[in-house]
């Protein structure tokens, strides 16, 4: 996957990312109704083969609920919306903001949404200040966040501030430094393979085991064990959570 620049992109649980989209021109459909603001979508088109789904052209944008309490939104329009009404034109896009990824689906074959180009991955995000499962299950946000959809047209950018254990990858096996087994499938869920509490993670430095079920090369061995020489999981967590303003967990 690559992003608007041209660089190729991979997502993992756990990335944190600066992530932003240049203001482009559009114009309102209709003002500020019901706490939101709609506007033409600039960079997708109508797809005339979705039977399933039907998508108008217009977006809707979360601006303030029935108590005037700001709605948290990715895509901000320029001027803001209480300066904007119906016909008017505007800008659309997303300032540079520091966000962190909660899932990531790859959809084969690509999602019918209604629009084109169809996805063919969806990365959910939350913005810094932001835990998972945190906001009210009546918010426009679902279980896991903002859903974007890289490589359909959108011209999105971002930027990797951090990858937590990116020396390892989902599935592996290792062995901490106090001798417990453990299987890493993400930054934050750690498997012991004994019968005791996970407690507070893995002690470094790690020793990989296996990695896709099979025997690890010396090289992947090294990296682990570079990767984990200094530092704790404890420092990776802290530093996780300064970058983001969250928890790692709801």
């Amino acid at each position: 996957m690559t992003d608007a620049t041209g660089t190729r992109r991979d997502f993992r649980v756990g990335d944190v990312l600066s992530l932003a989209c240049p203001f482009t021109p559009t114009w309102v459909e209709r003002g500020v109704k019901w706490g939101h603001i709609s506007v033409r979508w600039p960079w997708w088109d109508i797809d005339p083969d979705s039977w399933s789904v039907r998508w108008n052209g217009v977006v809707g944008l979360g601006v303030g609920d029935e108590h005037g309490e700001a709605v948290p939104e990715l895509f901000r329009t320029d001027p803001s919306p209480e300066h904007l009404a119906e016909g008017d034109t505007c800008r659309v896009g997303i300032p540079p903001t520091v966000v962190h990824v909660t899932a990531v689906d790859h959809h084969d074959p690509p999602l019918e949404t209604g629009w084109l180009p169809r996805p063919r991955l969806t990365v959910n995000v939350l913005p810094r200040g932001m835990t998972y499962r945190e906001f009210p299950d009546d918010s426009h946000l679902n279980g896991t966040g903002y859903s974007l959809h890289p490589g359909d047209g959108t011209p999105f950018t971002f930027d990797l501030l951090m990858r937590p254990y990116a020396c390892l990858q989902p599935g592996d096996e290792v062995a901490d430094a106090a001798g417990r087994a453990w299987r890493f499938d993400g930054p934050w869920d750690w498997l012991p393979f004994d019968t005791e509490p996970a407690g507070p993670g893995p002690a470094w430095p790690l020793v990989l085991l296996t990695r896709a079920g099979t025997p690890r090369s010396d090289r992947d061995v090294e990296a682990v064990a570079a990767s984990t020489a200094a530092g704790s999981h404890q420092e990776t967590v802290e530093g996780w959570m300064a970058l983001t303003q969250a928890s790692p967990t709801p």
